[in-house]
C-alpha cells in the first residue's frame, strides 16, 4: 500500500509541474517585446490562420525594423577602424573598430530612451559583441546615442560601435529598444 501511495503522489507531482510550466513558458514567452515584432512585421502578420507564429525575417542594412517602440534603420557599417576621435580626445581600439550608422525613429506614444549599449553585434560562428559606449563618446558629435529620450514621432540618427578582433567579420546586429526587449535582427551584408 505504501508503493502505490508513493507512486501516485509521484505521479500527480509531475502532472502539475507538466501542466504549470506549459503556462509559465507561455507568459514569458510574451512579454518583454511591448508589442514590438521583428524585422518590421505586424503583429497581425505573425500568424497564419491556424494561430501558428511565423518565423520572423530578418532586416537588411537601408530596411527599417522595428522592437518595440523604436524603428531601426540601419545606414551603414564600417569595420577595420583603428583609432576614434582625434590626436587630442579619442580612443584606440584593442581589435577594429565596427562603426554601425543607425536612424532611430520613435513609433510609440511616449518617450523613449535609447540606449546604445543594448544594442548587440554577432560573428558568423555565433559569437555576441556588446556595444562599447565609451568609443560611442567620440564617434557621436551630439551624443545621441548614449541615453537619449526621443519623443514620439521624433528620431535620431547616430553611430554605435563595436570592438571586435581583427580577424573578425560581423555578419548580423540584434537592435533592441530597451534592455530588456527581445530584439530585431538586421544582417550585415
Amino acid at each position: 500500500m505504501r508503493k502505490t501511495t508513493t507512486l501516485v503522489l509521484i505521479a500527480t507531482g509531475l502532472i502539475a509541474l507538466g501542466c504549470g510550466s506549459g503556462a509559465a513558458d507561455k507568459a514569458s514567452s510574451s512579454s518583454g517585446d511591448e508589442g514590438g515584432t521583428k524585422a518590421g512585421t505586424s503583429t497581425s502578420d505573425k500568424g497564419d490562420a491556424k494561430g501558428e507564429e511565423k518565423p520572423a525575417a530578418t532586416a537588411k542594412i537601408g530596411q527599417p525594423a522595428r522592437d518595440g517602440k523604436f524603428e531601426f534603420t540601419v545606414k551603414s557599417a564600417k569595420c577595420g577602424v583603428a583609432k576614434i576621435g582625434n590626436d587630442m580626445l579619442g580612443q584606440k581600439a584593442q581589435g577594429q573598430f565596427c562603426l554601425v550608422t543607425v536612424n532611430v525613429k520613435n513609433i510609440g506614444k511616449e518617450a523613449q530612451m535609447f540606449d546604445g549599449s543594448s544594442q548587440k553585434a554577432y560573428a558568423a560562428d555565433g559569437t555576441e559583441y556588446s556595444a562599447d559606449s565609451g568609443a560611442a563618446i567620440y564617434a557621436n558629435k551630439n551624443a545621441e546615442t548614449f541615453l537619449n529620450d526621443i519623443n514620439p514621432g521624433n528620431q535620431v540618427n547616430g553611430v554605435v560601435v563595436f570592438d571586435i578582433p581583427k580577424n573578425v567579420k560581423l555578419t548580423k546586429l540584434e537592435l533592441h529598444d530597451s534592455m530588456f526587449s527581445g530584439g530585431v535582427d538586421v544582417a550585415l551584408g
